[in-house]
């Protein structure tokens, strides 16, 4: 409403023609749209995905290794490759990040011993979920672990596993006995 009209309603109740309650109420039915209100109530939604969970599920095992003589351990052997696998949201995407030792040495530190990792030694799995069924389609094959792929994924079921080889290389004096060293696997959701 107006200013005018307003003045003009006031102006009719000072000369007495109208009651000032009347003006009053006239007012308040004509002008009910200049008081009225509304409210509406929104939601902010979000839904947390279930956490992932790395398992080192099976050392990189070379087994037996002569003095002086390179072993090499595919990361296709069911027995003997490492395997870490990842539990997670189905079909998310993930970062994994190895850190691989230089060394494996004896419990006693008296003794280590070279190893190193090809830029083939790594396989992703997200379907068969066994070193050596791994195959077109199922994940990433032969990738390097040191610079993984940054578009992996939880399987359809869940989980993905994490296949690793690589190569010992003990000097001609290698002193006998078991050697071992860590790797670590780290795992995050990427948020895309």
């Amino acid at each position: 409403m107006s200013r005018e009209y307003f003045m003009h309603a006031r102006c009719l109740a000072q000369k007495g023609r109208w009651p000032l309650v009347t003006v009053l109420i006239l007012l308040l039915v004509l002008s009910g749209s200049a008081f009225s209100q509304d409210v509406a109530t929104g939601q902010a939604l979000a839904t947390v995905l279930a956490s992932l969970a790395v398992t080192a599920v099976q050392p990189l095992d070379f087994g037996q290794v002569y003095q002086g003589v390179a072993k090499i351990q595919d990361q296709t052997n069911d027995a003997l490759s490492g395997i870490f696998g990842i539990t997670g949201e189905s079909s998310a995407v993930i970062s994994i990040y190895l850190v691989l030792p230089q060394y494996i040495a004896l419990a006693d530190g008296s003794d280590r011993m070279t190893i190193a990792f090809r830029t083939t030694d790594c396989t992703v799995d997200t379907m068969n979920l066994t070193p050596s069924t791994v195959g077109a389609g199922d994940g990433w094959v032969d990738v390097d672990p040191n610079n993984l792929p940054n578009n992996l994924v939880v399987g359809s079921g869940g989980q993905t596993n994490l296949y690793l080889g690589g190569r010992v290389i003990p000097s001609v004096d290698q002193a006998a006995g078991n050697y071992a060293g860590d790797i670590i696997c780290n795992a995050a959701y990427t948020g895309t």
